[in-house]
Formats: structure tokens, C-alpha cells, sequence
């Protein structure tokens, strides 16, 4: 079969439908509301360094493979960090930017990337990636957070790398929260009761709500505090109001928003998603400064909600050593980049190697240091 290849300019000249036709629905992140809402609704912007190029495969009208991609002129909003690679391609008077990046923006989130029904299809989207980086002239692709089963298609010009998050799995099927507790040590086990036990003193109560569920009042809430919370840290925030209402309405049971409040005035909130069997938490923010409240928002109310639904996952975002104690455990995520000049490449693939080791020591060292009995 002969596929024709097309780079799209705005995810909205495919229908929704052959899009996600493409993927099993699991992963919200590749879904077309959420990936054609970020354009829509003004979070990427060429100013900002993305420019959507999405890459696709067609058989006549019919979609049969796509990658979600971008044209990068920096490296925001990406979490696998290579400032080092650009600073390295200037020193030698070469332009790393721009480069082709095939991700979810804003989004540390391992999922499916070369989306299609088959390993064929995959390969035809990596050959397909490959040849038009080198036609075009561009220093490098990048896949990134792409899923275990992808990456043994990728051949050896692609550099692997890896990273550590902290994840939460129900490997023992807890059924509620004192159950999950029960799998920890002593010490572990109060650490977590005392800071719940802060936050039920101090008057704060809780609400979570699907996107069909949530008000107009909520979804300002949400969107309130995720503009503190990057106000805070002075970084430019890049989701809008309207893209929040436009997941939360597209995709409404994709969307879980967890509300604190005291009394009748919402003080915190987290913003998550929902996949088949696990939850992303992803943004947060609070008006208030109470011990225990961030914990308590971003994790055991996440907690809370996988063992009431079912789910047996929750990533609750990038970074983070002090998750370890609270029940998240090391996990490995990957990416892949594939350095067009030959020499650059086979430093960089060196360097890979090099951080690969200790990254993998870094996370063998923390598996020792879990909160559950066998690692005491």
C-alpha cells in the first residue's frame, strides 16, 4: 500500500472522528478535543515557540496513522530537558532551532504517540518523521513520554533517553484509603494520618467533580488557581479559561476537579484527568497556606477517588522526591530523539548512556527507601 504523507497545520483539518478512530480512547491527552482544543482556545502560539505540524498518513480520504507534533523555536513546556544540546549546537555557530517535537504540550504524561493500528503503521510514521526532518533541514525530532510498547520500534538512530517520576499503583487491590495504609510502615502510616488529620481540623472540605458536574463558578475556581500557582513560581501560564471550559465540556468525564473549601469560599483546587484505568493529576493552586492542604488536594483526594472508581494508576505529575513517602513509587519514562548531524549525534549518544546509568541508579536507590513494610 502506498500512503500519502501530510503535515497539517491545525489539528482541525482532520475530523475528530478518523482521529481518534486511531487511538483505543485510554489516553485523554491524544484525543482530538484536548489536542485541537490547546490550538482553538490560544495555549500555543508560534510567539511561545509551538507551531502545530502534525504529521499524517492517508490512504486516499482515509486516515490511517498521525502523530501529534509541533515545530519547536525553544524548549518550553516539554520536561525532557536538552538546554544543553541547544547551548552545545551555538557554541559550534550551529542553529538547534527550530526542531520537530512530537509530545502533548505542557504535559509530562507517558501515552501513545505514533498513533495507528499496527507496529507496520508505527514504522511508517518513524520513516516517515525521519525523512522529512532531513528534508527540511532540521537539526533533530524529538518523541517525547512515548509509551514501553513504542520503543522498540524505534531503530538506532534514535537516541533513547530516560527519566524518574513517582507514580501510585494499586498492586494489592486496596479497596479504600485505611487499606492502603495498612500496606505501610509505622512511621509512614501516622505521617500520612496526621496530615489529613490537619486539613479535617482546620474546617476544610472537599468536592470532586466530573466536568458535566462542574459550575461555571467551579471551573473560574480551577482556572484561578492555576494562574496563581504560575504567578508564583514566575513562569507564563499558558491554558486559558476557555480551554478548560472546553475540555470540561468536550470531554466531561475525562475531567475531575477536586474543590477545598472553608465554608462557602473555594481556598484550593486540583485539575486532573481521567483515563481508562488511571488518573492525572496535572495543575493546582491555593489562596491559602494550611499545613497539609497540598497534600491532602493533589494526592490523597486522587487517592481517594482511584479507589472509589476502580482506577488502579494515578501519575500525579513531574518531579517530586517527597511523593515517595506519601505512596508514589519510582517509575521510568522515555523519549527519543534522533540528532540529524552525525557527530553531534554520536556525542549526545554517549551522553545518553551516561545519564541512563544514573538515572537508573537514582531510581533503584529510591526503591529502597519506599514507604511500605518490605522496604523497612
Amino acid at each position: 500500500m502506498s500512503l500519502q504523507v501530510r503535515e497539517l497545520q491545525a489539528l482541525a483539518q482532520v475530523d475528530a472522528a478518523q482521529w481518534d478512530a486511531l487511538h483505543d480512547g485510554t489516553n485523554p491527552f491524544v484525543h482530538h478535543a484536548f489536542l485541537e482544543g490547546l490550538e482553538r482556545h490560544g495555549c500555543l502560539r508560534a510567539e511561545w515557540g509551538w507551531s502545530p505540524r502534525h504529521l499524517t498518513l492517508w490512504d486516499g480520504n482515509m486516515l490511517v496513522a498521525g502523530a501529534p507534533g509541533y515545530l519547536k523555536t525553544n524548549s518550553h513546556g516539554e520536561f525532557v530537558f536538552d538546554h544543553a544540546w541547544a547551548q552545545a549546537y551555538a557554541r559550534h555557530g550551529l542553529e538547534y532551532f527550530p526542531k520537530w517535537l512530537f509530545a502533548v504540550p505542557y504535559s509530562p504524561v507517558t501515552g501513545p504517540r505514533l498513533l495507528t493500528g499496527d507496529a507496520a503503521g508505527r514504522r511508517a510514521l518513524l520513516a516517515a518523521i525521519a525523512a522529512r526532518t532531513d528534508a527540511e533541514g532540521l537539526s533533530s525530532a524529538h518523541v517525547n513520554f512515548h509509551t514501553h510498547d513504542e520503543d522498540g520500534l524505534f531503530d538506532g538512530d534514535w537516541l533513547p533517553r530516560i527519566d524518574v517520576q513517582y507514580h501510585w499503583h494499586n498492586r494489592d487491590g486496596w479497596t479504600d484509603f485505611d487499606r492502603f495504609l495498612a500496606a505501610m510502615d509505622h512511621k509512614h502510616r501516622k505521617n500520612i494520618r496526621q496530615e489529613r488529620a490537619k486539613v479535617q481540623r482546620a474546617g476544610i472540605t472537599f468536592r470532586r467533580v466530573h466536568g458535566d458536574e462542574a459550575s461555571a463558578a467551579d471551573l473560574d475556581a480551577i482556572h484561578r488557581f492555576y494562574l496563581q500557582t504560575f504567578r508564583d513560581y514566575g513562569n507564563a501560564p499558558a491554558l486559558t479559561r476557555e480551554f478548560i471550559e472546553h475540555i470540561a465540556r468536550k470531554m466531561p468525564r475525562n475531567i475531575l476537579i477536586i474543590i477545598a473549601s472553608y465554608g462557602d469560599s473555594p481556598i484550593a483546587g486540583a485539575l486532573c484527568l481521567c483515563g481508562g484505568d488511571t488518573l492525572y493529576g496535572r495543575y493546582w493552586g491555593s489562596d491559602a497556606a494550611l499545613p497539609g492542604l497540598h497534600f491532602e488536594t493533589c494526592y490523597y483526594q486522587g487517592i481517594d477517588y482511584c479507589l472509589e472508581h476502580g482506577l488502579t494508576r494515578f501519575e500525579p505529575g513531574a518531579q517530586g522526591e517527597h511523593k515517595l513517602a506519601r505512596g508514589f513509587l519510582p517509575a521510568i519514562v522515555r523519549s527519543r530523539h534522533r540528532i540529524a548531524h552525525p557527530q553531534f549525534r554520536q556525542a549526545l549518544r554517549e551522553w545518553c548512556a551516561e545519564e541512563a546509568r544514573s538515572v537508573r541508579q537514582y531510581a533503584a536507590t529510591l526503591s529502597r527507601h519506599g514507604p511500605f513494610r518490605e522496604h523497612s
